[in-house]
């Protein structure tokens, strides 16, 4: 009898690799006969929740994630750790080698498969603080478009509705952004006793005009202050209880503080004074060029780190009203998957009955700033598809930044476009969009020569 095993998919966003890993993950599972489930935990919270009895009966546990989740009520069970791309892109490999490499979960334990992966570790803590950051500038960026529909100078009026909108996104949902994030990059190294010191250093880096990268520091520096005191201090069993809630947040809380304060604070808050007056005061040649970089890095690996670190960056610059990198990243983002999907359409007669329909899926993908659209050509046709998407990217991410282009919310896709102010320069923004779609559709329907003979999985 085949064993059976359960998945659980989660990504930064929670919008398209948690769902896609999920579905190849089933897909490959029906294909080789193992009994399958897979739990989702996106953007919208947990789906297909596992019962007592799932994880009772399950022979193996993947666990598929670009975040920090909990994993306590897998303790004993045989587990795995992966990505959700490369559960994408390889889900039947990731299957048998989730078989084949499993190790019994011992929780409150260093996870065996963790050990010796320190960077994976960091990009995943950075993501963790990323994700929960996300929809608080989302929602903060939005309101503060919408307060500009009464006018750009409304929200100057006391008492006015524009007002109250621009004290929500950026009196409050900005606010947050800096400490939230900090609070659970150190949730993620320390578990629970690291969220209050991190959202504590947040809060200070904040304050002292550090910004995302004084975050950063803070969320790292409180949380692994934590978890280093958690596992030095020992205390009579008695006095146990004490120690999550009360010595380890008072002392990682008064440590991580005190350096931030007067050690990084200062140094920090300095370079990005610095990079919001060199973005500010960028010469045109200076806007393209950054543009191109941003948007050929968000082509390069579709939802990967370095796509991330593109991202993350545009993401942090919002708190600091710097909103044309942003602008270029979710422009670049669009074109993979719209490529893909205009590939299909100027080539038909080289692509396989099931590849035209994943470019139909592809494109309607790239529309909602979905670049994972175009992952099942990259994963059968990489040394082509790669560099079409950078390509496309690079110019629609050059063409953003050159015609000035602004974005206030960090996700959405063509759908923001209708919120009035939300894009600035909306028409100019669309034609980058568009130019970069085409060079990369182009591009890769000239490079393809010939039909794969196996089906892209939809």
């Amino acid at each position: 009898m085949n064993e059976r095993i359960i998945a659980v998919t989660a990504c930064p966003t929670g919008v398209a690799h948690t769902f896609m890993a999920a579905e190849a993950l089933k897909t490959a599972a029906a294909k080789r006969g193992f009994p399958f489930k897979a739990e989702t935990r996106g953007s919208v919270g947990a789906r297909d929740t596992f019962s007592d009895e799932d994880i009772h009966e399950a022979d193996v546990v993947i666990i598929a994630a670009d975040i920090e989740t909990d994993l306590s009520r897998f303790h004993g069970k045989r587990l795995y750790r992966t990505s959700t791309s490369q559960a994408l892109k390889k889900p039947e490999e990731t299957l048998l080698e989730a078989l084949r490499l499993a190790t019994p979960y011992q929780n409150n334990t260093v996870d065996s498969q963790a050990r010796g992966t320190e960077l994976p570790a960091i990009y995943k803590h950075l993501m963790t603080g990323v994700s929960h950051m996300l929809p608080l500038v989302v929602a903060g960026g939005l309101c503060i478009a919408l307060s500009f529909v009464f006018g750009i100078n409304a929200f100057k009026q006391p008492g006015t509705l524009a007002a109250a909108l621009m004290e929500i996104g950026g009196k409050a949902a900005f606010a947050l952004m800096v400490p939230v994030l900090a609070g659970y990059i150190a949730y993620s190294i320390a578990d629970r006793p690291g969220l209050a010191p991190g959202l504590i250093a947040g809060m200070l880096a904040s304050a002292s005009g550090a910004g995302f990268l004084g975050g950063i520091i803070a969320g790292f520096l409180a949380g692994y202050t934590a978890r280093f005191l958690t596992r030095k201090i020992t205390l009579p069993s008695s006095m146990e209880a004490l120690k999550p809630v009360l010595v380890i947040p008072l002392l990682a809380t008064v440590i991580s503080g005190l350096v931030m304060i007067y050690v990084v604070g200062g140094p920090v808050s300095a370079v990005m004074r610095g990079l919001t007056h060199f973005l500010a005061g960028m010469t045109t040649a200076n806007a393209v060029l950054l543009g191109v970089l941003l948007g050929a890095m968000q082509c390069f690996d579709l939802g990967g780190p370095v796509n991330k670190a593109a991202y993350t960056f545009g993401v942090g610059l919002l708190a600091s009203q710097s909103y044309e990198p942003m602008a270029a990243i979710m422009a670049a983002g669009m074109v993979p998957a719209l490529g893909m999907g205009i590939a299909t359409w100027l080539a038909k007669s080289r692509f396989t009955p099931p590849e035209l329909q994943a470019g139909k899926a592809s494109f309607v993908l790239g529309l909602c700033f979905i670049s994972e659209g175009a992952i099942p050509f990259a994963a059968r046709d990489p040394m082509r598809v790669i560099p079409s998407t950078m390509a496309g990217g690079a110019l629609a991410g050059g063409l953003s930044m050159y015609f000035g282009c602004t974005l206030m919310a960090p996700h959405g896709g063509l759908f923001v476009l209708a919120i009035p102010h939300a894009v600035g320069h909306v028409g100019m923004y669309l034609v980058a969009i568009i130019a970069g779609s085409l060079v990369t559709g182009g591009m890769y329907a000239l490079l393809r020569r010939a039909p794969v003979q196996s089906a892209v999985p939809s």
